[in-house]
């Protein structure tokens, strides 16, 4: 059975798995394949942890705890020096984000975004993380809840309403969401700002593109023979460059990036990470959305963690490890996090940059 109870209610499941533990017998089994950890506890008599495509190991249920296999699940750890530097508190709020909503997935998501940050999204696949970029520029319709940029309430209804309010979004699909490949560099780079900056009177400047893309091609140090290269025939690092190329000429003011080291080698990885940290500290407001764990904890100063549609947490640099993030990306949202003490963790408030200062949790908080 995979992910069996992914459409369930909490009746039906309990339903489902009386009715497993009936089917259980010397001469049937069943192999029981879920990311809620809870259930593996609750249905399982052994579990088995894959990573990566690889065996890691299996336990005996009775006698694992969930800390265990969360640390089987993980398998990797991520030093201090890796991490962001301390942001100030002081920093403007940018973007603000409340009681999001769509029909599909999301339910209430709620954060805030602040100038010259990296905020991460984690979670497991189906979270709803790409969901809320979508719903944030415009690709999928908002049924509830309010969005502002500098406090001032915003209305969102398509992707170039957002491109004019200078929020940029690098789709996780690049070469179908983000490019046109049988163009050329330079006209890639041009793409978001072709009315505003490069065309008059119906009549598009190329000299002014080429110039521009120049400009972008040795400060990103993209790897072209010339701009006027068909993008299809650069490397997934150098193609990624170009479509950030294209929101530096927009001089978007949110960026969000969606995987934006998929597909590419780990050289090109650093690359994008210098970029990254180098736009945050020009003061870019960056959301950055990735399935590697060990990149959203290098990179972020907070981070926002989803679970089936709903944010679970939103941790500090200093709270967020590798097992809390895994915790809340395993938790259902409409539960309480019992299994915190087993954690050793204590489960922080919605959004712990905002405790008061007397706080606990306000220590190393970004």
């Amino acid at each position: 059975m995979d992910e069996p109870t992914a459409a369930l209610n909490d009746a039906e499941v309990a339903v489902l798995h009386d009715l497993i533990r009936r089917f259980r017998t010397p001469e049937t089994g069943v192999i029981y394949i879920s990311h809620r950890i809870d259930e593996l506890k609750s249905i399982s008599d052994r579990i088995t942890v894959i990573r990566d495509g690889r065996y890691v190991d299996t336990r005996e249920t009775a006698t694992t705890t969930m800390r265990e296999i969360i640390s089987l699940m993980v398998g990797r750890e991520i030093t201090n020096n890796a991490r962001p530097e301390h942001l100030r508190d002081d920093r403007e709020v940018l973007l603000s984000v409340s009681g999001l909503s769509t029909k599909s997935l999301l339910k209430d998501v709620t954060f805030e975004l602040h100038a010259g940050e990296i905020l991460g999204f984690a979670g497991l696949m189906g979270a709803g993380r790409t969901e809320v970029a979508r719903a944030l520029v415009g690709a999928d319709a908002i049924s509830s809840g309010a969005i502002a940029l500098r406090g001032e309430p915003i209305k969102v209804s398509a992707p170039a309403d957002a491109a004019a309010l200078r929020i940029g979004y690098l789709s996780e699909d690049r070469k179908h969401l983000g490019l046109l490949l049988d163009q050329q560099v330079a006209s890639n780079i041009a793409l978001s700002s072709l009315s505003e900056r490069f065309s008059r009177g119906g009549f598009v400047n190329d000299k002014a593109i080429r110039t521009e893309a120049k400009a972008y091609v040795q400060s990103l140090s993209i790897k072209t023979p010339s701009v006027r290269q068909e993008v299809k025939n650069l490397s997934g690092g150098n193609q990624q460059k170009v479509v950030i190329a294209k929101w530096l000429v927009k001089d978007c003011d949110v960026l969000i990036f969606d995987e934006p080291t998929r597909g590419i080698d780990v050289g090109a990885k650093e690359e994008i990470y210098r970029l990254l940290n180098e736009l945050a500290h020009a003061g870019k407001s960056i959301i950055m959305i990735s399935s590697e764990l060990p990149e959203v904890l290098r990179m972020s100063h907070r981070v926002v963690v989803m679970s089936e549609g709903r944010v679970t947490a939103t941790l500090s640099a200093a709270d967020a490890t590798q097992e809390s993030v895994m915790h809340f990306a395993t938790l259902r949202p409409d539960e309480s996090p019992a299994d915190a003490v087993e954690l050793g963790l204590q489960p922080p408030p919605r959004d712990t940059t905002h405790s008061p200062p007397a706080s606990p949790e306000k220590a190393g908080s970004a």
